[in-house]
């Protein structure tokens, strides 16, 4: 029963559920990126390198056979290609925004406090120098 407990306590914290939403969100944004990768930049970069689909880039070491039900075993470089640069693409926007957080937290950190009031015993010891001050005229 201990361990039921705990894992209530866990799932109920709002880490757990910070985690969730952030790797949903991950995911989705994860899906933007590929199709931002294969769909916008791959293109242009292709046809600025002669036409070349790097999806469909592969060194092909056994080719297929279909009379002898061989299929093709090949390595994807391209595909590989396209991943690396959606890894660069993620990390460059987690970056971005990692950035902007620290920046943020750095000005609210950099903002002076207000200096605290007096208390009560100052404010008590500032009236009695002032009487002495008036006194001493």
């Amino acid at each position: 029963m201990a361990i039921v407990k705990e894992f209530k306590e866990f799932i109920s914290k709002g880490n757990v559920i910070d985690l969730a939403v952030g790797v949903i969100i991950g995911a989705a944004f994860g899906k933007i990126i590929t199709s931002l990768v294969d769909d916008v930049l791959m293109p242009p970069i292709g046809y600025l390198l002669g036409g070349v689909d790097f999806a469909d880039k592969k060194l092909v070491l056994v080719t297929a056979d279909a009379i002898n039900k061989v299929e093709e075993v090949a390595i994807r470089y391209g595909n590989f290609i396209n991943t690396v640069i959606q890894f660069l693409i993620v990390s460059l926007c987690i970056f971005a925004v990692i950035k902007a957080i620290n920046t943020l937290k750095r000005k609210e950190e950099a903002a002076p406090a207000a200096p605290a009031p007096p208390g009560a015993e100052e404010v008590l010891l500032a009236e009695i120098r002032d009487l002495l001050k008036s006194q001493n005229k």
